[in-house]
């Protein structure tokens, strides 16, 4: 097959860091070909490089045989490479069309030509299996669809080469077998694919060639089927593919964290959160589950105080503490981990030491009276770099010079090294490597044995069923099921997530409070497990 990319010599250093040294990938015209490493082994750097966001120290490229220099996207764009990011590059208030056409609008006399540019997308969604309503708004759209949306987009401009980076991370399974199928179309059709993803078995069952990359280097390319998940693990990090799994229970009768008659409103005063109530009892790991957008932010915020609810409580080892502010409620005993470690977890141009104190920087050692101490602040940083394994040089670089795994491990050990009562654990794991996230498993099991309480959201079911004693569905900004993880599938919880499960009309009312230790409300469980799966198959 003729070679649509070829990397050659790729090399790209930075302060203290060979990102990318002597990278040597091509990916043939009409395959899928993922990437796979671990977080820092440079794949994000090299995509980079690829896509014109950045050069290159040293190497050649080449597109369909011919050497590139890209100087920006808008280079890569024109010789048919898109991109579509892990976050979605989307204005929410506008629509599909007025997305897909922003940068690039066809006129006619002067004025914005919607009737072209409809036609245009329509061609392109016929021709590749990605129809949707150009009309539609895309706050309104579904996870899935928006990613829909970002391919049409890359399409739309002429692409014929799509780098994906982590294009699964927020999604359910069957919105993971829509995405297939759509890029088996479009393999189909001529396209050729580079695909970045730490599932593995997504990189398997998708991709016809891996590359792994570690450390920086590429260790080597094989053929999707001839390879397992553990044998990509082993090749990435040198260790076996980590499980989820916990056997033993732990959970005592004693409720840590109590959340009674919590509802949120939005802007417009609708309820985003609704008539919420659950508890966790010490030991116990209740998973949340739920397509992003369905109100489990802003239960989260509810409950650290970060977001005023609109009624509802919230109440600490018996005690409420709904009208505490978010630094009296870590003081009492509340950890967390935020969804977005670089928008709400760290200080990325800060020193560790620093980030290391953020939310524990008004008690020792971080501090003495009213003055930070730093000494005090570097040993404890030391501390958690030793105990929670951050790799790094020393307590004084700062926090973008991590992987993504190790300012992952930074963040759950400034946390854990506290002894919380309760964490809220909002996905731990997204977007970090098989090792960093062994180890994340590890250390919210080893708190679970010590009593601690945790309410995790996670967007990766395997993890959720995986971790969690019980699981609730969050659907709607309601509490619509509570599962048992021993019973449920990711394809089923799926189900529930999207609405499916739930069209035999039995959703389980917000208000009514999920404890674990309600034996009817676990018939009403069990009951609605048994009617409602023959229709989630």
């Amino acid at each position: 097959m003729p070679t649509a990319i070829e990397l050659i010599g790729i090399t790209k250093r930075f302060p203290g860091v060979i990102a990318n040294d002597n990278i040597n990938f091509s990916v043939e015209e009409g395959e899928i070909h993922a990437i796979c490493g671990e977080n820092g082994a440079g794949k994000s750097t090299l995509m980079k490089i690829l896509y014109g966001m950045q050069p290159a120290d040293e190497g050649v490229m080449k597109v369909n045989g011919v050497e590139v220099n890209f100087s920006s996207p808008t280079d890569a764009i024109a010789a048919g490479i898109g991109m579509v990011h892990q976050h979605f590059m989307l204005a929410d208030q506008f629509t599909v069309i007025e997305n897909v056409i922003l940068g690039s609008e066809p006129t006619k006399h002067g004025v914005l030509d919607f009737d072209t540019a409809k036609a245009h997308l329509a061609n392109v969604g016929e021709s590749y299996g990605l129809t949707i309503d150009p009309d539609d708004f895309v706050t309104e759209l579904e996870v899935g669809e928006r990613q829909r949306v970002e391919i049409i987009k890359v399409l739309y401009r002429g692409a014929n080469i799509l780098i994906l980076d982590e294009p699964t991370a927020v999604l359910v399974p069957q919105e993971v077998e829509a995405l297939f199928d759509n890029l088996r179309e479009l393999k189909a059709a001529g396209s050729t694919i580079i695909f970045i993803d730490h599932k593995l078995q997504e990189v398997l069952e998708i991709s016809d060639r891996i590359t792994v990359i570690r450390r920086g280097k590429t260790i080597t390319t094989v053929n999707a089927a001839d390879v397992t998940a553990g044998d990509l693990a082993e090749l990435m990090v040198g260790e076996e593919l980590p499980s989820p799994e916990t056997t033993e229970s732990t959970v005592t009768d004693t409720v840590a964290l109590e959340v009674k008659n919590i509802t949120v409103l939005d802007e417009f005063h609708r309820p985003v959160v609704d008539d919420v109530s659950f508890s966790i009892h010490k030991g116990e790991v209740l998973g949340v589950a739920g397509i992003e957008g369905n109100g489990q932010g802003e239960l989260v915020d509810a409950i650290v105080g970060m977001e005023k609810p609109e009624s509802g409580s919230v109440w600490l080892s018996g005690k409420d503490v709904s009208s505490h502010s978010v630094r009296e409620r870590r003081d009492e005993g509340f950890g967390y981990v935020p969804k977005d470690r670089h928008e709400e977890g760290l200080l990325l141009t800060a020193p560790l030491w620093e980030n290391a104190a953020l939310g524990h920087q008004t008690k020792a050692p971080y501090s003495k009276g009213m003055w930070i101490d730093r000494k005090g602040s570097r040993d404890r940083t030391d501390e958690i770099r030793e105990r929670f394994d951050v790799r790094s040089p020393n307590a004084d670089v700062s926090a973008h010079a991590l992987s993504g795994g190790n300012q992952q491990k930074l963040i759950i050990g400034r946390e854990l090294i506290c002894d919380p009562k309760v964490m809220i654990l909002a996905h731990p794991t997204r977007g970090i490597d098989v090792g960093a996230q062994a180890a994340v498993w590890n250390e919210i099991r080893t708190a679970r044995a010590a009593g601690q309480a945790s309410m995790l959201i996670s967007a990766d079911l395997d993890e959720l069923i995986g971790l969690s004693d019980r699981i609730v569905v969050m659907f709607h900004g309601r509490l619509v099921a509570e599962l048992d993880p021993s019973e449920v599938t990711p394809r089923l919880l799926g189900s529930y997530m999207t609405g499916a499960a739930l069209q035999g009309g039995d959703e389980l009312q917000g208000g009514d409070e999920m404890d674990g230790s309600d034996e009817s409300a676990g018939e009403h469980t069990a009951s609605a497990m048994s009617e409602t799966a023959e229709g989630a198959q």
